[in-house]
């Protein structure tokens, strides 16, 4: 019984790729469609740099939760046929399209027309990235895991962290749309959904048990923990909506401080999940 701390590198790994992936999209649209000059598409590409960086962080991260962090290109041996060996290889393609758009696109060597297609094919990926990490810990004989609140947990990670992330850089990189009054309403209506995700799996825990174990018994500060994740991401929004409601523009200080709160608060409630794992039938003490 824990909280899962112990799975640290695979909490950093998931929340940040998620994110990631969210804040990709939401830059990718604003290239695509946004309207940008070229001197603001020119600052938002400069600021895509950050993507990449929390995206190393992650992949770094989850090599030291492998027996030996040499060996990890061992997990790209059986892809199609394990779920681990699919969200490897769909991060890493997802990584390195990305990275590669923003690379040419930093020497301005790509052209616009392509660009366009190259972002929308990354935009995919990194919706595919996300679903790949949800089937990794849909497994039949975890119970606690084997339900539509992994995946509900994971991708509503993306729409929280990643509209904020994606506002952040396109505020940093000069950009005021109208269209990014959109984003902050994504997040807040995600959250609303991550507090009704949060008191019906506390409410089917108490169904779920083996001969041995009972799932409420394995977090058992599961109230306190989820409570603190939530207000963490309520001051993390507030930090973003709340200037908009007094009809100021956020500040690139305020937003990174609400992603910074984001971060903190989706580590808390994956901790939670790691440590809800538990598995049918006998269990070893250890």
């Amino acid at each position: 019984m824990g909280t899962g701390w112990h799975e640290w590198p695979l909490m950093i790994f998931t929340v940040l790729g998620q994110c990631v992936a969210g804040g990709f999209i939401v830059l990718a649209l604003a290239l695509i469609g946004g309207g940008l000059n070229q001197n603001q598409q020119r600052s938002v590409h400069v600021n895509m740099l950050v993507l990449w960086i929390l995206m190393g962080i992650a992949f770094i991260a989850s090599t030291l939760h492998l027996g030996s962090p040499l060996r990890a290109f061992n997990s790209l041996n059986r892809v199609g046929a394990s779920a681990l060996s699919n969200e490897i290889a769909s991060g890493a393609l997802f990584f390195a399209v990305g990275g590669f758009y923003w690379l040419l696109a930093v020497m301005k060597k790509m052209p616009a027309g392509l660009g366009k297609i190259w972002l929308f094919v990354a935009m995919v990926l990194g919706v595919v990235f996300v679903y790949a990490m949800c089937k990794v810990y849909e497994i039949d004989t975890v119970p606690t895991w084997y339900n539509g609140y992994t995946m509900t947990g994971f991708f509503l990670t993306m729409l929280i962290g990643g509209p904020l992330l994606g506002f952040l850089l396109l505020r940093a990189a000069g950009v005021c749309g109208w269209a990014m009054r959109i984003l902050p309403v994504i997040s807040l209506l995600a959250l609303v959904v991550s507090v009704a995700s949060v008191v019906m799996q506390s409410s089917s825990l108490a169904q779920i048990h083996s001969s041995v174990q009972q799932a409420v018994a394995l977090v058992p500060d599961y109230g306190m923990l989820m409570a603190a994740r939530l207000v963490l991401l309520a001051a993390a929004l507030g930090c973003w909506i709340v200037p908009m409601v007094k009809g100021k523009a956020p500040g690139v200080p305020g937003l990174a401080l609400g992603f910074i709160l984001v971060v903190a608060g989706e580590l808390i409630g994956r901790g939670v999940f790691y440590g809800l794992h538990m598995t049918v039938g006998m269990a070893i003490a250890g």
